[in-house]
């Protein structure tokens, strides 16, 4: 059986050419925090996640710093001796690239990301935008969800993809009675 373009640039990513990566990936760093591309780096996952080449779709390359992922020592107010820096680990980076794409472009969705690069200081990710008020999106029937009101400001929500493996809905099980959102396990009383 013969296999299609997109396989082969599956296949490509796996093992990326690290020079060539290497010297993008210098380039991005001089480039502003979040970059409007013309075409996504890696069309076969942004297909997959749900891109069109048409008006209305927007792809940004976003970068977000490693490490620092952690909640800070309170400095007011009765605290504990052995209250010292901890990792805040309830969203991925992933999900907070896409929520400061967000908060940059007001006017757009997210629809979903995938990681692009990392070197030693940043995550480098692109994000797929949507214009809900475009003519050319409401009338497309497999895009057209996205202009509902139940879906402004999804990213916010932990409706993205990236959002709901955060939230621990990934995996379905009879003894997971929480699954709708991380709060119901305090409405419980567990």
């Amino acid at each position: 059986m013969s296999k299609g373009f997109y396989h082969y640039v599956r296949e490509a990513w796996k093992k990326p050419d690290k020079k060539i990566l290497r010297e993008r990936m210098v380039g991005w760093r001089k480039s502003p925090v979040f970059t409007k591309v013309e075409k996504p780096l890696r069309i076969d996952k942004a297909r997959a996640l749900g891109y069109r080449d048409k008006k209305g779709f927007i792809v940004v390359r976003t970068r977000i710093s490693r490490g620092g992922h952690k909640r800070s020592r309170p400095n007011k107010g009765r605290r504990g001796k052995r209250l010292h820096t901890r990792k805040n680990l309830r969203i991925n980076y992933k999900e907070i690239a896409e929520q400061r794409t967000a908060r940059k472009f007001t006017n757009l969705e997210v629809l979903n990301s995938y990681p692009i690069g990392k070197d030693g200081i940043f995550y480098f990710y692109e994000i797929i935008l949507v214009d809900p008020n475009r003519p050319e999106i409401k009338s497309d029937k497999k895009i057209s969800w996205i202009t509902k009101p139940e879906n402004k400001g999804r990213v916010f929500r932990g409706l993205t993809s990236s959002g709901k493996k955060s939230r621990g809905l990934r995996k379905k099980s009879r003894e997971m009675k929480v699954r709708p959102s991380l709060r119901s396990r305090k409405r419980l009383g567990k």
